[in-house]
């Protein structure tokens, strides 16, 4: 059903699978790691640098409740913590407490080892040029730099939250 020959399917269907393929991979490290996917996101995301609510908001994609609420949760079990944000006395930032950053490294390195497996089935050459793909429907959709690239990752430069 909609495969063409060589088990071969479009776009749309590619990039919906390879979204719960990749959705998956998140679910499944978060368990392992005593977490929720979106929890795991959000310490991903807070590993280089605290980040205003607003901030979060917009690159988890998250309504200022359903983030407060995850904020909450995180901060409860003491892996992220809420600080005055040194340019506005009103304004809070979240950040990674220590326990929250060696679990956001552990966690990280254990989603990308399982991240890169995903393509197993590819040449180098056909990683590189997935690789270039994705990276161009990323950058022209605007995504967030929800999840940093290390060496590691990405077997080659590293590369940093924007």
């Amino acid at each position: 059903m909609g495969k063409g020959a060589g088990g071969q399917v479009g776009v749309v269907a590619a990039l919906v699978r390879a979204a719960f393929l990749v959705d998956g991979v998140y679910a499944e490290t978060s368990r392992a790691y005593g977490l929720t996917p979106q929890q795991g996101q959000l310490l991903c995301v807070l590993m280089p640098q605290p980040y205003g609510m607003g901030e979060l908001g917009e690159t988890l994609g998250l309504a200022k409740s359903s983030l407060t609420g995850l904020v909450d949760r995180t901060a409860q079990r003491g892996l992220v913590r809420r600080e005055a944000d040194p340019r506005d006395g009103r304004a809070v930032r979240v950040g990674l407490t220590e326990e929250g950053a060696a679990l956001a490294g552990r966690f990280y390195a254990e989603t990308c080892r399982r991240m890169e497996a995903l393509p197993s089935g590819l040449s180098g050459a056909e990683r590189d040029r997935l690789a270039v793909l994705l990276s161009r429907v990323v950058v022209d959709n605007e995504v967030p730099e929800v999840f940093a690239e290390t060496e590691a990752a990405s077997g080659s430069e590293e590369r940093t939250y924007g």
